[in-house]
């Protein structure tokens, strides 16, 4: 059996049309996770891992109207965060990443969230990801969070194909064009999480059909 034909890897022209296109359909891109400051969205990400936003939402609702800065969190304790953030995956540790990040936070960043990708990957829970989500979202840097929709769209498509999320973050650097960099990330999540479905993409109703290298399209 005849391997399979790679397809052409996307031009920078392919790519600038891609990205023009999606912010067409969404000129004002940002996260869905609710949070008030930098501190609230670290928190926030961090409980995001094997979650929905909705449900991280309907936890943190109660949680951060009465902690939303790290000297409440750590004043609430362990036991008290546990219980609210119950409904979502994982929240036995999350509740002792959260205790622990917010203590290191003021212990050791005088109670403000760093802004680097190095400091933010020290705080307990906070791995690559959820460091650039903060940086691009809190602090405006054109970081691009690899989740698994923007690890899928950029696979499906063949904008920025790889084999784990780090491969895929530096090809999506090089590829996008500087003037839609601080938007990538949210452009592509949301396209994932809403049109290019991981069990059946809408690609009668997307608005990059055309540029996709993806070979089995979902007919109309």
């Amino acid at each position: 059996m005849p391997r399979k034909k790679k397809p052409a890897p996307f031009t920078k022209e392919e790519a600038t049309d891609l990205f023009a296109r999606l912010a067409e359909v969404r000129p004002d891109p940002r996260t869905e996770l609710d949070y008030t400051n930098p501190f609230t969205l670290v928190v926030a990400v961090a409980l995001s891992a094997q979650a929905t936003d909705i449900g991280v939402n309907k936890a943190t609702k109660k949680l951060f109207a009465i902690a939303d800065t790290p000297e409440k969190m750590v004043a609430l304790g362990e036991d008290s965060i546990r219980d609210h953030i119950k409904t979502i995956g994982l929240f036995r540790n999350k509740a002792k990443n959260v205790f622990a990040l917010s203590k290191m936070i003021l212990e050791e960043f005088s109670g403000e969230v760093p802004q680097t990708r190095e400091e933010l990957e020290r705080l307990p829970g906070v791995g690559r990801k959820t460091a650039n989500v903060v940086m691009n979202e809190a602090f405006g840097e054109p970081t691009i969070a690899v989740d698994t929709h923007i690890f899928r769209v950029s696979n499906r498509t063949g904008l920025a194909p790889g084999k784990n999320p780090l491969e895929v973050e530096l090809k999506l650097e090089r590829i996008t064009p500087a003037n839609y960099l601080k938007g990538a990330h949210h452009w592509l999540i949301l396209h994932g999480r809403y049109t290019c479905k991981a069990r059946k993409p809408d690609c009668p109703n997307c608005a990059i059909a055309d540029l996709c290298r993806f070979d089995e399209k979902t007919p109309a």
